[in-house]
């Protein structure tokens, strides 16, 4: 047996290491302690963390707010940098946020599959740039967090057509603008509670 790899997708022809798993006859296959390849582990973290670390994936009913949770303690700790600095922040999360999601739409083979979090919980802190998140009542991140969620699942003009874009962007551009929307509802929010 030639296998290197004892991943999900050993065995199989989509194998990124392509490697083929010899199951009954490898005895490495077969007590699991054939190591991952490199580009297998890369491509389970890439998962991992495109599905709010796993969360998208377990899931039963709405993977893609259970698998937005994440966001809320990003947001927290976005919200304690000044706000020159929570801009690029922001900006650099929705970027690094476009591979994680590309690469999971590939492992899935779903376009956009409700499964894949990361762009709603890289991009959440968004909807939050210069909110004193620590000022307000404890409660008031449940009110946000329904906001933002309501956003995303209405999709306001231009989110839904944005979908259209194939890959990674496709599945973060519609959430930056829908969180963009979130921000200006939330610091409304944040005014009538002060």
């Amino acid at each position: 047996c030639s296998c290197a790899c004892s991943c999900a997708c050993a065995g199989s022809s989509s194998c990124s290491c392509g490697a083929r798993a010899c199951a009954s006859s490898c005895s490495a296959c077969r007590t699991g302690s054939c190591s991952p390849c490199g580009a297998c582990k890369v491509k389970k973290l890439s998962l991992f963390v495109a599905t709010g670390f796993g969360l998208g994936l377990i899931a039963p009913i709405a993977p893609g707010t259970i698998g937005s949770l994440p966001g809320v303690v990003l947001a927290y700790a976005v919200s304690l940098l000044p706000v020159v600095v929570q801009i690029p922040v922001c900006l650099g999360l929705a970027l690094l946020a476009v591979p994680f999601c590309g690469s999971a739409e590939k492992t899935l083979g779903v376009k956009d599959d409700g499964r894949i979090t990361a762009d709603e919980w890289m991009l959440y802190p968004i909807a939050f740039i210069g909110i004193p998140l620590l000022s307000l009542p404890w409660w008031s991140m449940i009110v946000f967090f329904c906001i933002v969620r309501a956003v995303d699942i209405l999709k306001p003009w231009p989110c839904r057509g944005l979908q259209s874009i194939n890959g990674g962007a496709g599945i973060v551009i519609d959430d930056f603008f829908a969180n963009l929307y979130s921000l200006a509802l939330n610091w409304g929010v944040c005014l009538a509670l002060r």
